[in-house]
């Protein structure tokens, strides 16, 4: 008879989520995760296969949770325009934390499949709730109504992503807000 799992599967994933999302994947190892999630080498493979399992598994939990946030933030204001606001400033705020999404593309790239199709959920699930939010900041005369609202969506994506990327690279506080504040100018 197996005995049950000992641990919280989902604590264990946020430990995981915080080693990968520093180290990245090749920069991690078995050791590192073990000790951060607090759990036996053969509970991590029981649960999870191996360590590739348990990044993808990571990466999904990671993508689920980035969405919720960004998902609370669009509707936390009753005017869309201050949702979307809300958004980017969650965003920069946040920015000095490394982001999984960015680091796995940046690492993989498109290279795995398994990958690949987490990252196109997220994608698709944010980018289609920043669209509905753009429409309804455009009725409201906040948004340019000469604007696209699905390449809105595209360019906020991009914009996040260089965001990350500029705090990973050592950008401030104040250089990141500005980052923030023309990506949202742009949708005048």
């Amino acid at each position: 008879m197996a005995r049950p799992k000992a641990f919280d599967t989902e604590e264990a994933l946020d430990a995981a989520i915080g080693v990968f999302r520093e180290h990245g994947f090749e920069g991690t190892s078995a050791d590192m995760l073990v000790k951060a999630m607090g759990i036996g080498r053969q509970s991590l493979y029981d649960t999870f296969g191996d360590k590739w399992g348990l990044y993808c598994a990571a990466l999904r939990r990671y993508s689920v949770l980035e969405s919720g946030a960004h998902a609370e933030a669009l509707r936390s204001r009753p005017r869309a325009i201050e949702g979307l606001r809300a958004m980017v400033e969650r965003l920069v705020e946040d920015a000095g934390q490394a982001c999984l999404g960015i680091g796995s593309i940046c690492e993989f790239g498109r290279s795995r499949a398994d990958l690949a199709q987490i990252h196109a959920a997220a994608e698709r699930a944010l980018h289609r709730m920043i669209v509905e939010r753009v429409r309804v900041a455009q009725a409201d005369g906040d948004v340019g109504a000469d604007l696209n609202p699905e390449e809105v969506a595209g360019f906020l994506l991009a914009s996040f992503a260089a965001i990350r990327i500029a705090a990973r690279g050592g950008a401030g506080t104040g250089q990141l807000r500005g980052l923030g504040r023309l990506a949202l100018r742009a949708l005048r």
